[in-house]
């Protein structure tokens, strides 16, 4: 029998990807994001664990949606008092705050539990191509495109 190794938080080394989000699908590029996020793209994965790297988004007004998802998918917000619902589209969103398309794609595919408060915080989403992490130097991570 092979006892599999345990790696402790203490072991871990993060890396820094960056992924340019322009003419990639919102929904692919999300996922494979969430999936550095996570750690799992490691091979000592552990899932009790806040394994994962940091990863920089960069250029989040230019993804891509296919569909007619521009006008189709809303964005819904409740400030808590009746009445109190707001709804804006994509398009709408990608105008006023388009780091928030990228976000809560994101944070939608990572688990449902405390460790994705600390996952999410390893997210860096930009609107243009500038960023201040120049100094980690991020990694090229390629999304999967369709058919890969």
């Amino acid at each position: 029998m092979i006892a599999s190794k345990s790696i402790k938080p203490t072991e871990i080394t993060r890396k820094w990807y960056i992924v340019d989000a322009k003419d990639h699908i919102l929904g692919r590029m999300s996922t494979r994001v969430a999936h550095v996020l996570q750690g799992k793209n490691h091979a000592y994965y552990s899932p009790q664990w806040d394994m994962g790297d940091h990863v920089i988004v960069i250029n989040a007004k230019k993804v891509a949606v296919t569909g007619g998802k521009d006008e189709k998918k809303n964005y819904y917000r409740h400030s808590g008092f009746p009445g109190g619902m707001k709804s804006r589209t994509l398009s709408e969103m990608r105008e006023k705050n388009p780091v928030e398309i990228i976000t809560q794609a994101v944070r939608g595919m990572l688990p449902k539990n405390n460790l994705a408060r600390d996952m999410i915080k390893k997210l860096h989403v930009y609107e243009g191509a500038e960023h201040p992490y120049a100094a980690q130097t991020p990694q090229e991570l390629i999304p999967q495109q369709k058919g890969t």
